[in-house]
């Protein structure tokens, strides 16, 4: 794997800056992961049991000690969304190099929560161009994919103007279970 779990590298554009989550944005984060109209957009398939409802400091902050405990091992980078004019943590992106038995093998997995205020086509899309294109290369992937159920129709509408596709593909999970509603773009 490349050498973001080395260095995790800080990506941003004029309003969204992505960098490593840290232990200080737990208070931000509680506010995501806590709010119950962003938490049927964030994607938890594969996770144990996990639906990432964190409305509690400690729990935020247990959360994010998993995810930095993850990034050590090279299990997947958390980013941190800030937005800049708030100087506030707005969500999150997860991405992994997934290997695997099925389709999405060599695949970048990636999640993206944020709370619900921000869960826009042109929020989703202006973030999504921040990551794209130096996921590729930070994840050694050809493809990256992400889900979207069918009623996440402003994530829907953003991943279509981003050149996601649906695929007819599904997830096999590490337990077997299989996931549906995924979407994805390939490096151009």
């Amino acid at each position: 794997m490349s050498n973001v779990y080395e260095t995790c590298p800080t990506l941003e554009n004029e309003n969204y800056r992505l960098r490593l989550v840290a232990e200080s944005d737990a208070e931000d984060l509680r506010k995501v992961y806590g709010d119950k109209f962003a938490l049927p957009f964030f994607n938890s398939d594969n996770c144990h049991g996990d639906n990432f409802y964190y409305p509690t400091a400690e729990g935020m902050r247990e959360a994010i000690r998993y995810w930095l405990m993850e990034y050590e091992n090279r299990g997947f980078v958390r980013f941190a969304i800030v937005e800049k004019d708030s100087d506030t943590a707005i969500g999150t992106i997860e991405l992994f190099h997934r290997v695997s038995e099925d389709f999405f093998h060599d695949c970048g997995i990636l999640r993206l929560d944020v709370g619900s205020k921000y869960e826009c086509e042109e929020v989703l899309c202006e973030i999504l161009s921040v990551i794209i294109e130096p996921a590729y290369g930070l994840f050694e992937c050809k493809m990256i994919a992400t889900k979207a159920p069918i009623y996440a129709v402003e994530r829907i509408t953003a991943l279509k103007k981003m050149g996601f596709e649906k695929s007819a593909q599904k997830v096999v999970g590490h337990d077997g279970t299989v996931y549906g509603d995924y979407w994805c773009i390939c490096a151009g």
